[in-house]
């Protein structure tokens, strides 16, 4: 067993590794019309086995453990372990940041139009994946033991109806889309799908362990925290614009009062904690959390303080652990081939065609439908997180986990530029997307890892870092 001062020299290395492979791939992504995040994605996959490890095996197990033999047994690496609680701190704080930036008096102006979108756009991808699921679960390979026909439809169907609402958080700033009628509805249908998801997910990983009440207490939980959160949280946490500092007790922090800080620090951390004992993961307590924070000069000074830290620092690190799990050799297999391109397929269609069509309906033109179609695909972070509780409860085997990283590292890529493509088309023809169809302005900011001012003029022209 490694000692403490071995293992964190190693994680040292291990970061650092990870965040100059993103660095060097970000500008090649750049240009093919990309956000910094897909680069971060794509750092984590190059460094698992898949690739690194296919070029230099020797080095990538060496720099990237993943077990370690002790009286005998394999048990996971100290140094996986390091890396997965790096990566679901940077995870929880993202949320926060994305949670705080979100703006929800944009979203009364739309709320029936992102309500019929919402609820098509997260219906038609479950139905069609579930229709998927239940036929993979008797072909044997893709689910374990634990799942029946049903268990199997409702996580494919979580899976295929997912759309990653940080990641796309982020593509909206990038694009200048924050306070557009398109970034807003598109936010607010990336809401309502994770959390469709997260209840399917909450289901499936209760009824696998036979254990009903962890449905119910998921259940429950997660509406008590949001009803406490709402109405008494807000109340408590808007009592942070009034903080009086002591003197000296915002020196060290460039302005920024210690007190609040830690408080905001610890609601999140308890919020986090909470929403993972009661099943519906930290991610979402973290995000409403961030919802409920009080607006103002407090939360931006707090947001430029974390920003640097969880984007370069915290979060890669669960982009690496995602990518030493995946095994892209599985899927050279013929069978797998065909069931990969056959999940691709339903992902893309049913959610672009949904959001795409229902959004038509809803008074948008085709281009702006279709330009919220292509993000919807945006699937990133979330499926990620969907996957790697699949895996870690036993319910999915390595073949479907690296089909399903596939067709979220697919969809993720092709998001941004086909939205972009939309948007251009619309900018050549005089129509722009703005609140009410204006011209998008510069205006509010989303919390976006290394995200700058959206430059005015051509909307298709985004910030970059």
């Amino acid at each position: 067993m490694p000692s403490l001062l071995e293992i964190t020299t190693h994680l040292f290395l291990q970061l650092a590794v990870i965040l100059l492979t993103y660095r060097l791939f970000w500008p090649l992504l750049r240009r093919l019309g990309q956000v910094q995040v897909v680069a971060v994605m794509v750092a984590g996959f190059l460094l698992g086995p898949s690739v690194f490890g296919w070029a230099w095996p020797h080095a990538q197990q060496w720099l990237f453990p993943l077990e370690l033999e002790v009286g005998g047994e394999p048990i996971m690496h100290p140094n996986l372990t390091a890396i997965y609680v790096v990566g679901q701190l940077g995870l929880i704080l993202y949320m926060f940041l994305v949670g705080s930036s979100f703006k929800l008096d944009i979203l009364g102006s739309h709320l029936r139009q992102a309500g019929a979108t919402s609820a098509v756009g997260v219906v038609v991808p479950m139905v069609l994946g579930a229709c998927v699921g239940w036929w993979m679960v008797g072909q044997g390979r893709y689910f374990t033991d634990k799942m029946t026909n049903w268990q199997g439809a409702l996580f494919l169907a979580a899976a295929v109806a997912v759309t990653a609402f940080p990641i796309l958080a982020w593509i909206v700033y990038d694009s200048g889309l924050l306070k557009t009628r398109l970034g807003t509805m598109s936010l607010a249908c990336a809401a309502v799908d994770d959390a469709c998801a997260w209840i399917l997910l909450a289901v499936v990983v209760a009824t696998a362990k036979d254990s009903m009440g962890g449905a119910f207490l998921a259940a429950g939980g997660g509406s008590a925290y949001v009803l406490f959160m709402t109405l008494i949280g807000r109340r408590l946490l808007a009592r942070l614009t009034t903080w009086r500092p002591h003197s000296g007790d915002n020196e060290r922090t460039g302005g920024l009062a210690v007190g609040p800080l830690v408080v905001v620090l610890v609601v999140v951390l308890l919020a986090a904690s909470f929403t993972d004992f009661v099943g519906i993961h930290s991610v979402l307590g973290a995000f409403i959390a961030g919802l409920c924070m009080p607006r103002g000069a407090l939360l931006e000074q707090i947001r430029e303080r974390l920003d640097p830290l969880v984007a370069y620092l915290l979060l890669p690190a669960y982009f690496i652990y995602t990518g030493l799990n995946t095994q892209l050799s599985l899927v050279f297999d013929p069978a797998v081939l065909a069931v990969t391109a056959l999940v691709l397929l339903v992902s893309f269609a049913s959610k672009f065609g949904a959001v795409g069509l229902v959004a038509r309906s809803q008074g948008m033109g085709w281009r702006e439908a279709g330009a919220m179609g292509a993000l919807a695909n945006a699937r990133g972070l979330m499926e990620l997180v969907l996957l790697n509780i699949g895996l870690s409860a036993g319910l999915i085997t390595a073949e479907l986990y690296t089909i399903l990283a596939i067709m979220t590292l697919v969809t993720t890529f092709v998001a941004t530029p086909l939205q972009r493509m939309f948007e251009r088309s619309a900018w050549k023809n005089g129509m722009v997307f703005g609140p009410n169809g204006e011209e998008p302005k510069e205006t509010g900011t989303l919390f976006r890892p290394g995200g700058g001012p959206h430059r005015s003029g051509d909307p298709t022209q985004s910030a970059t870092a």
